[in-house]
């Protein structure tokens, strides 16, 4: 799938009257500016590498969710934890095929970022950069993140295989930074 229609079918599992973006556009790697390029151009969780960059453990805050059978899906900020400065915006489709019960319901019960829960079950994991982004703000994506719309910011496409199964798909998008 090209980057466009994988970001397309992220953001249609959770329609809303304020768009997300005013525009995506896929750009290399090479091309981020610092430190979009650390924070983004990698294949490690998102969850660590936000705690490092940020110098402080996350929260997560599901802003919506759904459960079609066995493929979970969610829309959500990590903000620094005691904090309301929220860090990424993201939203996951995850296939609960490939993971335990516990890590299902851990999950589930949305206290605890994605990325924290596969590392505390130790589970199998690679995530696999898709591609790197660079995000207008709309109206939808600006509210959530406390900037202006038509400002920009930087996000990824991303699959992380969970026992060497695609298991589930992202988009992340970093906290307006420059």
């Amino acid at each position: 799938m090209n980057p466009q229609d994988e970001l397309d079918a992220l953001v249609k599992l959770f329609p809303s009257e304020h768009r997300l973006f005013e525009r995506a556009e896929h750009v290399s790697s090479a091309s981020l500016p610092d430190p979009y390029k650390t924070l983004l151009a990698h294949n490690h969780h998102m969850t660590v590498t936000m705690e490092k960059y940020h110098q402080s453990p996350v929260d997560v805050t599901v802003l919506d969710q759904r459960l079609d059978e066995n493929v979970y899906s969610r829309k959500i900020l990590l903000s620094k934890t005691g904090t309301n400065e929220v860090v990424q915006f993201g939203i996951v489709k995850f296939n609960f095929d490939y993971v335990t019960q516990a890590v299902k319901d851990e999950i589930l019960a949305g206290e605890i970022p994605l990325g924290r829960v596969l590392i505390n079950h130790n589970v199998l994991r690679h995530v696999d950069l898709g591609a790197v982004l660079r995000i207008t703000a709309g109206p939808g994506l600006a509210s959530v993140m406390d900037i202006q719309p038509g400002e920009i910011t930087y996000g990824r496409l991303a699959t992380i295989f969970c026992n060497q199964q695609p298991a589930i798909d992202l988009l992340e998008v970093s906290a307006r930074l420059l």
